[in-house]
Protein backbone atom coordinates (compact mmCIF):
# COMPACT_ATOMS: atom_id res chain seq x y z
CA UNK A 1 0.00 0.00 0.00
CA UNK A 2 3.02 2.40 0.95
CA UNK A 3 4.54 1.61 -2.14
CA UNK A 4 1.47 2.74 -4.19
CA UNK A 5 1.03 5.95 -2.39
CA UNK A 6 4.62 7.10 -3.24
CA UNK A 7 4.70 6.28 -6.77
CA UNK A 8 0.83 7.75 -7.38
CA UNK A 9 1.51 10.63 -5.42
CA UNK A 10 4.05 12.35 -8.19
CA UNK A 11 0.85 12.41 -10.60
CA UNK A 12 -1.21 14.47 -8.42
CA UNK A 13 -1.94 17.86 -9.14
CA UNK A 14 -0.15 20.26 -6.71
CA UNK A 15 -2.33 21.93 -3.77
CA UNK A 16 -1.68 25.23 -4.62
CA UNK A 17 -2.90 25.03 -8.19
CA UNK A 18 -6.05 23.74 -6.18
CA UNK A 19 -6.14 26.69 -3.98
CA UNK A 20 -5.59 29.40 -7.03
CA UNK A 21 -8.13 27.36 -9.75
CA UNK A 22 -10.75 27.72 -5.80
CA UNK A 23 -9.79 31.51 -5.79
CA UNK A 24 -10.31 32.64 -9.18
CA UNK A 25 -14.24 30.67 -9.30
CA UNK A 26 -14.77 32.29 -6.29
CA UNK A 27 -14.63 35.56 -8.18
CA UNK A 28 -16.19 34.53 -11.32
CA UNK A 29 -19.14 32.60 -9.97
CA UNK A 30 -20.39 35.42 -8.42
CA UNK A 31 -19.63 38.35 -10.32
CA UNK A 32 -20.85 36.26 -13.74
CA UNK A 33 -24.19 35.34 -12.03
CA UNK A 34 -24.78 39.69 -11.02
CA UNK A 35 -23.69 40.37 -14.69
CA UNK A 36 -25.05 38.04 -16.99
CA UNK A 37 -27.53 36.09 -14.76
CA UNK A 38 -27.84 31.92 -13.79
CA UNK A 39 -28.17 31.05 -17.19
CA UNK A 40 -24.66 32.07 -18.46
CA UNK A 41 -23.81 29.04 -16.53
CA UNK A 42 -24.89 27.02 -19.71
CA UNK A 43 -22.21 27.68 -21.71
CA UNK A 44 -20.32 24.70 -22.46
CA UNK A 45 -17.43 26.30 -21.58
CA UNK A 46 -19.01 27.43 -18.17
CA UNK A 47 -20.45 24.06 -17.44
CA UNK A 48 -16.66 22.67 -17.96
CA UNK A 49 -14.76 25.48 -15.36
CA UNK A 50 -17.64 24.42 -12.46
CA UNK A 51 -16.68 20.32 -13.34
CA UNK A 52 -13.25 21.32 -13.50
CA UNK A 53 -13.95 22.46 -9.91
CA UNK A 54 -14.98 19.65 -8.89
CA UNK A 55 -12.72 17.43 -10.37
CA UNK A 56 -9.70 18.63 -8.95
CA UNK A 57 -11.11 18.41 -5.92
CA UNK A 58 -12.19 15.43 -5.97
CA UNK A 59 -9.69 14.19 -8.48
CA UNK A 60 -11.66 12.91 -10.96
CA UNK A 61 -10.91 11.11 -14.26
CA UNK A 62 -14.14 11.02 -15.48
CA UNK A 63 -14.79 14.74 -14.98
CA UNK A 64 -11.78 16.01 -15.86
CA UNK A 65 -11.78 13.68 -19.26
CA UNK A 66 -15.56 15.45 -20.12
CA UNK A 67 -14.34 18.23 -19.92
CA UNK A 68 -11.43 17.88 -21.91
CA UNK A 69 -13.17 16.37 -24.61
CA UNK A 70 -16.12 18.99 -24.71
CA UNK A 71 -14.21 22.28 -24.72
CA UNK A 72 -10.28 21.02 -25.94
CA UNK A 73 -11.43 22.20 -29.66
CA UNK A 74 -13.56 24.94 -29.79
CA UNK A 75 -11.21 26.76 -26.95
CA UNK A 76 -7.93 26.20 -29.04
CA UNK A 77 -10.47 27.89 -31.78
CA UNK A 78 -11.07 30.64 -29.40
CA UNK A 79 -7.13 31.20 -28.34
CA UNK A 80 -6.83 31.21 -32.06
CA UNK A 81 -9.31 33.41 -32.64
CA UNK A 82 -8.37 35.85 -29.91
CA UNK A 83 -4.51 35.63 -30.99
CA UNK A 84 -5.54 36.67 -34.58
CA UNK A 85 -7.66 39.52 -33.67
CA UNK A 86 -4.71 40.95 -30.99
CA UNK A 87 -3.70 41.99 -35.07
CA UNK A 88 -6.59 42.92 -36.99
CA UNK A 89 -7.44 39.16 -38.44
CA UNK A 90 -11.02 38.32 -38.26
CA UNK A 91 -11.34 34.37 -38.16
CA UNK A 92 -14.72 33.75 -36.52
CA UNK A 93 -15.32 36.44 -34.82
CA UNK A 94 -15.88 34.39 -31.42
CA UNK A 95 -13.47 36.59 -29.64
CA UNK A 96 -14.55 40.06 -31.03
CA UNK A 97 -16.46 40.66 -27.14
CA UNK A 98 -12.56 40.65 -25.72
CA UNK A 99 -11.91 43.81 -27.89
CA UNK A 100 -15.21 45.90 -27.74
CA UNK A 101 -14.00 49.13 -25.37
CA UNK A 102 -17.87 49.34 -24.08
CA UNK A 103 -17.54 46.00 -22.12
CA UNK A 104 -15.76 45.97 -18.96
CA UNK A 105 -12.10 45.53 -18.59
CA UNK A 106 -12.80 43.32 -15.75
CA UNK A 107 -15.56 41.35 -17.46
CA UNK A 108 -13.36 40.89 -20.07
CA UNK A 109 -10.23 40.06 -18.01
CA UNK A 110 -12.03 37.07 -16.57
CA UNK A 111 -13.21 35.65 -19.69
CA UNK A 112 -9.40 35.15 -20.53
CA UNK A 113 -10.17 31.92 -18.69
CA UNK A 114 -10.86 30.74 -22.09
CA UNK A 115 -7.58 30.53 -23.51
CA UNK A 116 -5.87 29.17 -20.50
CA UNK A 117 -8.60 26.57 -19.18
CA UNK A 118 -7.78 24.33 -22.16
CA UNK A 119 -4.17 24.36 -21.52
CA UNK A 120 -4.94 23.36 -18.09
CA UNK A 121 -7.39 20.80 -18.94
CA UNK A 122 -4.41 18.87 -20.97
CA UNK A 123 -2.40 19.63 -17.94
CA UNK A 124 -4.93 17.89 -16.28
CA UNK A 125 -5.59 14.82 -18.30
CA UNK A 126 -2.05 14.28 -17.86
CA UNK A 127 -1.95 13.85 -14.36
CA UNK A 128 -4.95 11.95 -13.75
CA UNK A 129 -5.21 10.24 -17.17
CA UNK A 130 -8.14 9.80 -19.78
CA UNK A 131 -10.86 7.91 -18.79
CA UNK A 132 -12.27 7.22 -22.10
CA UNK A 133 -16.26 6.82 -20.36
CA UNK A 134 -15.55 11.33 -20.93
CA UNK A 135 -16.74 11.11 -24.36
CA UNK A 136 -20.15 9.28 -24.35
CA UNK A 137 -20.64 11.13 -20.74
CA UNK A 138 -19.93 14.59 -22.33
CA UNK A 139 -21.62 14.08 -25.16
CA UNK A 140 -25.01 13.06 -23.57
CA UNK A 141 -24.63 16.41 -21.49
CA UNK A 142 -24.20 18.42 -24.44
CA UNK A 143 -27.50 17.29 -25.58
CA UNK A 144 -28.75 17.68 -22.64
CA UNK A 145 -27.57 21.80 -22.90
CA UNK A 146 -28.72 22.06 -26.28
CA UNK A 147 -32.45 20.53 -25.60
CA UNK A 148 -32.74 22.92 -22.80
CA UNK A 149 -30.84 26.08 -24.23
CA UNK A 150 -33.12 26.06 -27.67
CA UNK A 151 -36.62 25.22 -25.89
CA UNK A 152 -36.45 27.22 -22.61
CA UNK A 153 -33.56 30.28 -23.12
CA UNK A 154 -33.85 33.18 -25.29
CA UNK A 155 -33.17 33.33 -29.06
CA UNK A 156 -30.73 36.15 -30.80
CA UNK A 157 -32.00 39.26 -29.98
CA UNK A 158 -31.13 42.70 -32.16
CA UNK A 159 -30.11 43.98 -28.67
CA UNK A 160 -29.02 41.35 -26.01
CA UNK A 161 -26.67 43.95 -23.97
CA UNK A 162 -25.14 41.49 -21.23
CA UNK A 163 -28.11 39.03 -21.17
CA UNK A 164 -27.22 35.38 -22.52
CA UNK A 165 -28.70 34.34 -26.14
CA UNK A 166 -28.67 32.02 -28.44
CA UNK A 167 -26.65 30.11 -26.21
CA UNK A 168 -24.56 27.26 -27.42
CA UNK A 169 -25.24 28.52 -30.90
CA UNK A 170 -28.67 26.43 -30.45
CA UNK A 171 -29.88 29.26 -33.15
CA UNK A 172 -27.16 29.95 -35.44
CA UNK A 173 -23.54 31.48 -35.39
CA UNK A 174 -24.72 35.03 -34.82
CA UNK A 175 -26.51 36.24 -31.23
CA UNK A 176 -28.53 39.12 -33.30
CA UNK A 177 -30.12 36.86 -35.72
CA UNK A 178 -31.45 33.73 -35.75
CA UNK A 179 -29.88 31.62 -39.12
CA UNK A 180 -32.38 30.94 -42.04
CA UNK A 181 -30.16 28.49 -43.87
CA UNK A 182 -32.28 25.69 -42.91
CA UNK A 183 -35.34 24.84 -40.42
CA UNK A 184 -34.48 25.32 -37.02
CA UNK A 185 -35.27 21.97 -36.02
CA UNK A 186 -32.37 20.90 -38.53
CA UNK A 187 -30.04 23.13 -37.28
CA UNK A 188 -30.56 22.09 -33.82
CA UNK A 189 -30.17 18.11 -35.05
CA UNK A 190 -27.25 19.25 -37.03
CA UNK A 191 -25.90 20.52 -33.81
CA UNK A 192 -26.22 17.30 -31.93
CA UNK A 193 -24.85 15.00 -34.51
CA UNK A 194 -21.84 17.31 -35.78
CA UNK A 195 -20.64 18.34 -32.30
CA UNK A 196 -19.67 14.86 -30.99
CA UNK A 197 -18.47 13.76 -35.03
CA UNK A 198 -16.32 17.26 -35.60
CA UNK A 199 -15.03 18.26 -32.12
CA UNK A 200 -15.91 15.70 -29.67
CA UNK A 201 -14.59 12.72 -31.00
CA UNK A 202 -11.23 13.81 -32.30
CA UNK A 203 -10.10 15.01 -29.11
CA UNK A 204 -11.66 11.51 -27.63
CA UNK A 205 -9.27 9.73 -29.68
CA UNK A 206 -6.29 11.95 -29.50
CA UNK A 207 -6.70 11.50 -25.99
CA UNK A 208 -7.36 7.72 -26.12
CA UNK A 209 -3.79 6.99 -27.62
CA UNK A 210 -1.77 9.27 -25.98
CA UNK A 211 -2.64 10.38 -22.50
CA UNK A 212 -2.25 7.96 -19.58
CA UNK A 213 -4.46 5.73 -18.30
CA UNK A 214 -6.34 6.64 -15.36
CA UNK A 215 -4.81 5.25 -12.35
Amino acid sequence: MATEVIAHAPNRVPLWLKFAYTAFMIVLVPVYWYYYGPTNFLYFCDVAILLTLVGIWIESPLLISMCAVGILAPQALWVLDFILNIFGVQLTGMTDYMFKHENSRFLRGLSLFHGWLPFLLAYLVWQYGYDKRGFPAWTVLAWVLLLVCFFFMPPPHPNPGLTPVNINYVWGTSDNVAQTFVHPYVWLGGMMVGLPLVLFWPVHLLLSRYAPKPV
